[in-house]
């Protein structure tokens, strides 16, 4: 029927979104719901699974207030990444789930490489070793909670959860289980080395369904509570990075993905398996294919720092333009480089190509003349340099070039951060037309599910568009080249170790 819809949903780290799609893309109607997350220590990040599904309802109701669910072809949802929950034979969980945020498990990232090695784990699951895979936080509950470990019924990342209380099946997708850490990444399937670390029997996961295929029907107990039509098919999904390289139509080796969010999360499509510490190996939406992923902690997020802790007095003043928007014409006015202040932005530490959970960020070549929008200018060159060191390590990873790089994320509304990532990658960066990427991701595949286009790739060209495109400029690029090539690429390397006993030494005086 042309008045139907697909649902994508998205539930992120504090939010759950649900937005209704036509054939064409276009969203119709949107409904969105808040939860917490919580902190019992430092390091520490948790949440209540409990929140994930309540969320998904109180989303889907706000949608049901706007339209009439009933025309719903299709649901599928997306979901934060490496966040997990242990759960009883109902379902419910039994502890706190432990979030993808969470640092807790520095120590058995030593374990792990004593046990099976860095090579093997890299190998096995597509990731360099560190604290961003579940399966560091599932080895401590091993050694520090074992009987909650040993009770579970079952493991579930955010997308099993939601599929168990929407057609209370036990099942999920490798692409969503995948950033676990606890799949064979090439084969598909449950590693046995992986589970045998963590003391997990593999009946205690999932059922795992291709993404794309239909993996339940909305129960009548979740339509209930929902508004959904009992009955309604629940596809197949996957995370939301891999989720919003889809949204983007990202399904050929020469496009990427460029996320500017609160962390920065790009992705290349690979049709073949190749392994790099220049990024994470993820499965992506097709069968057999993956994105190669790199990914920068302190995105927007450092922005917003720089705004909140030295330009807070522009958010006070009585102007039309935001202090970003004031910061942004003011650096705009300057010329390549910031006038010798360059930056190394690892506030939130490093994933890709070092993976060091205890590099912090680096600015130099301060002088008096520089002011907040040089440092504001220097934010957005740091970034699009770590850009181009991933960017350029893929490449020469594939053997491919790459054409564009399709941005999306509260960054890409950034004319200025768009040209300087052009400028810097020597790659044309072309702004997504909407701003839900991951949402539209999951719309693409319970489009493709329930037969309006014969595949993915085809639902993905179909249902996707672009907008304004910005071209390297050759002088302008020829300038970033040289501060990358002759500066930047050295920095960290050479000043972290001096940093690091910096802050050892201040630690000892606290």
């Amino acid at each position: 029927m042309s008045d139907h819809f697909v649902i994508g949903v998205d539930s992120s780290t504090t939010s759950c979104k649900a937005i209704a799609w036509d054939r064409h893309g276009q969203p119709l109607a949107e409904g969105r719901a808040a939860f917490q997350l919580s902190s019992p220590q430092l390091g520490w990040y948790e949440q209540d699974a409990e929140q994930w599904w309540e969320g998904l309802v109180h989303a889907l109701r706000d949608l049901g207030a706007q339209l009439d669910l009933s025309r719903a072809a299709a649901i599928c949802l997306t979901h934060q990444r490496e966040t997990f929950t242990l759960v009883d034979r109902d379902g419910r969980p039994i502890r706190k789930a432990i979030t993808w945020m969470d640092e807790r498990s520095r120590p058995q990232l030593v374990d792990i490489e004593r046990s099976l090695g860095k090579e093997a784990f890299h190998r096995i699951t597509g990731k360099p070793l560190s604290i961003a895979v579940s399966v560091t936080k599932m080895l401590w509950l091993k050694q520090h909670e074992p009987e909650v470990l040993r009770r579970a019924h079952k493991v579930m990342e955010v997308h099993s959860f939601l599929v168990h209380r929407l057609t209370r099946q036990f099942r999920t997708t490798p692409a969503s289980a995948d950033p676990t850490g606890l799949l064979d990444i090439q084969s598909g399937t449950w590693s046995r080395d992986m589970l045998n670390l963590v003391g997990l029997r593999e009946d205690q996961l999932c059922e795992l369904v291709p993404v794309g295929q239909e993996i339940g029907r909305v129960s009548a107990e979740a339509a209930a509570a929902t508004g959904l039509p009992q009955g309604l098919p629940v596809i197949a999904a996957l995370g939301d990075g891999q989720a919003a390289g889809l949204g983007a139509n990202i399904t050929t080796a020469d496009r990427a993905y460029l996320n500017l969010g609160t962390c920065i999360i790009g992705g290349f499509f690979s049709p073949a398996y190749v392994y790099d510490l220049a990024f994470r190996t993820m499965s992506a939406p097709l069968p057999g294919a993956y994105f190669l992923e790199h990914a920068l902690k302190g995105g927007v997020f450092t922005i917003n720092w720089f705004v909140e802790k030295f330009a807070h007095d522009l958010r006070k003043l009585n102007l039309p333009l935001v202090a970003e928007e004031i910061l942004e014409a003011a650096a705009a006015k300057l010329p390549p480089g910031s006038i010798g202040l360059m930056l190394v932005p690892y506030w939130n530490n490093v994933m890709n190509p070092y993976w060091d959970p205890a590099a912090t960020g680096i600015v130099i070549g301060w002088t008096g003349t520089h002011g907040r929008e040089h440092f504001y200018r220097a934010i957005l060159e740091g970034i699009a340099f770590e850009q181009r060191l991933a960017g350029d390590a893929v490449m020469k990873a594939t053997g491919v070039q790459l054409r564009e790089y399709i941005t999306m994320g509260g960054g890409s509304k950034s004319a200025l951060w768009c040209q300087i990532m052009a400028d810097v990658t020597r790659v044309p960066v072309v702004r997504a037309e909407t701003a839900e990427a991951t949402c539209l991701g999951a719309g693409i595949l319970a489009a493709a599910a329930v037969g309006w286009y014969p595949n993915i790739q085809a639902a993905a060209a179909a249902m996707t568009r672009t907008g304004q495109r910005f071209e390297p400029r050759s002088d302008v690029a020829a300038a970033y080249d040289k501060l990358y090539s002759e500066v930047y690429i050295h920095l960290f390397p050479a000043l972290q170790p001096f940093v690091d006993r910096l802050t050892e030494l201040t630690l000892q005086q606290q």
